[in-house]
Order: structure tokens, then sequence, then C-alpha cells
């Protein structure tokens, strides 16, 4: 039994589910949703960015993402502005409203931080987080890799051989 409570795999699902869970209640008590900070702390870190590059960043469908700026929309904190090269894209904005909620969340994420960390030392912290970069680096070097199909070369030495 205590294998099955040491195994990675369920461990990285299970942290990301009590934070999305912890998250999810942070973002209740303003009145929004974890896909609305989300959206606000993607679209402060890219302004300008389109509904579809952001429905591929969040990996949601595009309609979902455009309902989520309808609402942030109607609370005055994002902007559609039309792409002036495309008129069909439309490129997001935040408004200044949204700023202070993103002081908000800021501060949230800093507390969940402190608490999921708590009792670990910094450099357990560090060692724990570049292995997470590479993990993620890995699986995203991959998920290109399996999109692309077999590298040519590869399958032309295997047939050779």
């Amino acid at each position: 039994m205590d294998e099955f409570h040491r195994d990675l795999l369920f461990l990285l699902h299970d942290v990301a589910r009590l934070l999305r869970v912890d998250a999810d209640k942070r973002a209740r008590l303003h009145g929004m949703t974890r896909a609305q900070w989300a959206i606000l702390i993607w679209l402060e870190r890219q302004p300008g960015i389109s509904q579809k590059e952001l429905s591929e960043i969040l990996e949601v469908e595009p309609i979902t993402v455009a309902r989520l700026i309808d609402r942030l929309e109607a609370r005055g904190m994002v902007e559609r502005r039309p792409d002036p090269r495309d008129r069909r894209i439309w490129r997001l904005h935040l408004l200044p409203p949204a700023r202070d909620v993103l002081l908000e969340i800021d501060d949230h994420r800093a507390d969940m931080t402190r608490i999921v960390t708590e009792g670990i030392d910094e450099n357990s912290i560090e060692i724990m987080t570049e292995a997470l970069m590479r993990m993620k680096a890995t699986l995203t070097q991959e998920a290109h890799t399996s999109r692309r199909g077999p590298d040519p070369i590869v399958t032309e030495t295997r047939e050779a051989v």
C-alpha cells in the first residue's frame, strides 16, 4: 500500500487536483472562476493574444474562451480589439480594473505556494522545481514529436535494418 501512496504519477495528479480545488475556492470568494483567473494571468503575460491562441494555451475550445472573455468584458476587466491585419481576429487586452484582481491573485498564489512548500527546505524546492521543469520539457517535446509523426530518417534507417 505504501508504494501506491508514493507513486510519482498519482502524487503529481493529486497535488495538482488539490491545488485546483483550492484555487477554485479562492476564485469563488471573489465571484470569479479559476478559468477567469487563468485568462487574466495569461493576458498580463501576453497582452494582445488572440482568443484562438489563448484557447490553445488553456487547452479548451475557442467558444469556451469566448464565453469567459464575455464575462470578463462585462466586468470591465478585458477588452477585445480587432487585429489591425486581420479583422476576423480579436486581440485581448486587460483594462485597469483587472490590475487590482491580478494583485489579489498574486497574493493568493503566494499564499498557496507558502502552504504547499511548508516544511520543505529551499534546496529541496529548487531541486523539485528543476525536476518538474525537466519533466515538462520532456513531455512537451514528446507531444510535438508525436504530432509530427515519426522522424523520416529514423524510419528509413529502421526499414533498412
